[in-house]
């Protein structure tokens, strides 16, 4: 009775396990692909600069196709832990922990190979005012694109200030997207009337601050942690429960090859001399001792010739 409670117990713990990684790998690839979006905004404007190297070396742990590949595949892998688990299946169970260490495994080494600490500074944030000049041209729509998505995103205007787009390019005011309202003419209107109709801070500092890391990126080294050690609980459960499916099964299959030839008398002897107490305390293999001399010890007292030379004795 204690043994199959222990295995309902460690059941129920894998199913929240399984769970869990569901839900973890769901949120790493939701978070992942919303960095990815401003990631490519950002390598796009710091091209060629020393901020592009910073970018990648900060989120390639985060956003690199291993990553998501093994998020995916961990939600495969999950969902044959809990049928494994549902159905008992010692096949199933065991190549779900393989499946953990090896993805463990990866996930360490990607840890390990891509950590490295950015080297960008403020000062390179002055880099960016000449990717200002080629604004509106039309062979950079593109760029033209990224800045004006950027700057929308992140509510700034220019590099260090909205003067930056005066100094830099031939435009008489900076484009509408440094609006804070936004329409046709806008800047304009804002740059002859009220500058404070215009973003006042700099998207230089808001590229600086996402280089050296946001919340996103935070929440995803937390989840990255989290699931880790998951994975290493699921693995120790997952031997465990194993380990009290194979010896529950060798302990059916005994007593299916012993208890036949067995009368009800000669168990309940066995049981008063000790012999189920001392196997179940030892484990698998004194199981198999025991019921082995027990059922010697039965044919020794069916033996009418031992019988007949205890009688004489007596006699």
């Amino acid at each position: 009775m204690a043994q199959e409670d222990a295995v309902r117990c460690l059941r129920c713990l894998l199913y929240a396990l399984n769970l869990l990684f569901w839900l973890m790998s769901v949120c790493v690839l939701g978070v992942a692909a919303w960095i990815r979006d401003t990631l490519n905004t950002v390598l796009t404007l710091t091209a060629h600069t020393r901020l592009e190297e910073a970018a990648v070396l900060t989120y390639s742990p985060a956003v690199h196709p291993v990553i998501i590949c093994v998020c995916c595949l961990l939600i495969i892998v999950a969902m044959v832990g809990y049928c494994g688990t549902l159905r008992s299946n010692l096949l199933l169970l065991s190549w779900y922990f393989c499946s953990l260490l090896v993805i463990f495994c990866v996930e360490l080494a990607s840890a390990v190979w891509t950590y490295d600490e950015p080297s960008v500074q403020r000062a390179d944030m002055i880099s960016l005012k000449f990717r200002m000049s080629n604004y509106g041209l039309q062979h950079y729509q593109w760029l033209t694109h990224t800045w004006d998505s950027f700057q929308m995103q992140f509510k700034c205007c220019g590099v260090i200030y909205f003067t930056d787009w005066l100094e830099m390019t031939e435009m008489e005011w900076p484009p509408d997207s440094c609006c804070t309202n936004q329409y046709p003419g806008c800047a304009r209107h804002a740059h002859h009337h009220d500058l404070s109709d215009l973003h006042q801070e700099g998207c230089g500092p808001k590229i600086y601050s996402f280089i050296r890391g946001t919340k996103q990126l935070q929440v995803l080294r937390f989840l990255g942690v989290s699931i880790g050690v998951a994975q290493i609980l699921a693995m120790a459960l997952t031997l465990t429960l194993l380990w009290a499916l194979y010896c529950g099964r060798q302990f059916q299959e005994l007593d299916s090859e012993v208890t036949p030839g067995l009368p009800e008398d000669s168990t309940s002897i066995a049981a008063t001399n000790g012999t189920t107490t001392d196997a179940s305390k030892s484990g698998c293999g004194r199981m198999t001792k025991g019921r082995t001399e027990t059922s010697a010890a039965e044919a020794q007292l069916k033996d009418p010739q031992v019988e007949m030379e205890w009688l004489n004795a007596a006699g």
